[in-house]
């Protein structure tokens, strides 16, 4: 068959794939037969359709696609469809390389050579607002696009919502799980946002996994999605690839019982903010399980980066710049919610004032950044001392910590060794204040207790150290 002749037919850019039949959903080399003017010169000058560059600049015919580009487990899927399994297919893909929007359409060509099989393959680019969402194959995607965006914007409590999304997302691709996960680069951390999973689902999860470093599989994702804009593990055959090319990830799959899985990164203004997967999910419907995960995580995508801005506004009002610890906003608000009932104290609780002797004298003598200095080094401490404790800096001088989930031999016993480790006069030393108060005692009463407790001792430094008050 005269495959150049065939392709230079066609007026948008389109190429002829070949995929190798192997039996048993296995398929072999994947190749670039032919293409036409606009798809050659796509390779040759893409910045001329405003494409990202490929690997090399000049086309050979019946090349490996990879000479192109870098392995694509999606894009393979799209062509074995099409090509062997003689499926009529249309795609949306947003990679993270295009600016644009690509529209895919693949067709089964009735032309075999031995355990050859093909297909052609056309491509447009096309803005967000070009994307036809009513056409007759993607009407049922458009569909479950659309309840998430109006859930995305007719929400007051993002979690929930995050909630009710991730799990029409686990139903629609028939998974066991469905999870998003946040990811925080500059702190190397990982944490799930929601998570949805079947009934009766004996899957590991990523919270299970305590005997390794997560952020450290999840990191490495990047690299295996490559430059597509999602991973598609669907088969063995895939599973092998992932056994080659990420084993620590694959080793975690293996242990979790996981057989399949989609994944997309969610991006926003070229930053990753995390993931969204679903884990063993019905593959007969790949495609639309794909598309639907494509137009969803664009919206997504924005929604979360508007909440982790929301967040990191909230931690740098919550926060207290100097010390690091909370400041007087967040105590406040705290103790606002505690009063009113929107937070349960569920059982005893301790609460600890604490006042820096002699910052006054060390900021006349030794100016404002030593005082600075002593004031880090005390927050320091305290927060060595009171850990998973909440620490709050209420005035300029003055700390307050909150226990709320200690006996009260674990408060004594923190309270003595905090005493313990600041009271030297020449260094960090504390005037400190307590009071543990019984369940449903008012937090009011017993700040003003402690308060009154702290302003005792406070005196009697100074009476043992009237040195150490400037006149």
């Amino acid at each position: 068959m005269d495959f150049q002749k065939f392709v230079d037919q066609f007026h948008t850019m389109t190429s002829i794939i070949s995929v190798k039949r192997m039996g048993n959903d296995r398929y072999g080399d994947i190749r670039i037969v032919a293409g036409n003017e606009k798809y050659i010169d796509s390779i040759r000058d893409p910045q001329k359709y405003n494409m990202p560059a490929m690997l090399v600049n000049t086309f050979v015919p019946d090349s490996s696609y990879e000479r192109y580009f870098a392995k694509d487990l999606s894009f393979e899927d799209f062509c074995y469809r099409s090509a062997v399994l003689k499926q009529p297919l249309h795609t949306y893909v947003h990679p993270k390389q295009f600016t644009d929007w690509v529209s895919i359409f693949a067709m089964p060509m009735d032309y075999e050579d031995g355990d050859v099989c093909y297909c052609t393959y056309s491509i447009e680019l096309k803005e967000l607002t070009d994307i036809d969402l009513v056409s007759d194959n993607f009407v049922e995607t458009a569909s479950d696009v659309l309840k998430t965006c109006i859930k995305l914007h007719d929400t007051n409590d993002f979690k929930k919502t995050m909630d009710e999304i991730i799990k029409d997302i686990r139903i629609i691709c028939d998974a066991e799980v469905c999870t998003i996960m946040m990811m925080d680069f500059v702190e190397a951390t990982c944490t799930v946002l929601a998570t949805n999973v079947r009934a009766g689902s004996t899957l590991k999860r990523v919270t299970q996994f305590t005997n390794i470093n997560f952020y450290d599989i999840a990191a490495s994702w990047l690299d295996t999605i490559g430059e597509s804009d999602c991973l598609i593990i669907k088969s063995q055959q895939d599973m092998e690839h992932i056994s080659r090319v990420n084993n620590p990830w694959y080793v975690t799959l293996e242990e979790a019982g996981v057989e399949s899985v989609v994944m997309f990164p969610l991006r926003y203004n070229n930053e990753v903010l995390g993931y969204i997967w679903a884990t063993n999910f019905d593959t007969k419907n790949t495609m639309r399980i794909k598309e639907t995960l494509e137009l969803t995580t664009f919206f997504l995508a924005s929604e979360v980066a508007s909440y982790k801005m929301l967040r990191r506004l909230e931690h740098v009002s919550y926060t207290d710049m100097l010390t690091g610890v909370q400041n007087r906003n967040a105590m406040n608000n705290r103790v606002s919610d505690i009063v009113a009932g929107n937070e349960e104290l569920k059982g005893d609780y301790g609460i600890i004032f604490a006042d820096l002797n002699g910052l006054k004298r060390v900021n006349d003598f030794g100016g404002h950044s030593a005082g600075d200095i002593l004031l880090k080094k005390a927050a320091i401490l305290l927060q060595e001392i009171f850990v998973g404790d909440a620490v709050y800096r209420a005035g300029g001088d003055e700390f307050l910590i909150i226990l709320a989930d200690d006996t009260e031999e674990e408060f004594t016993s923190k309270l003595n060794m905090f005493k313990d480790l600041t009271n030297d006069p020449g260094g960090v030393c504390f005037a400190v204040g307590s009071c543990f108060a019984p369940k449903g005692y008012d937090i009011r009463k017993a700040m003003h207790d402690a308060d009154e407790d702290m302003f005792k001792n406070k005196h009697s430094f100074y009476e043992l150290h009237p040195e150490l008050r400037h006149r």
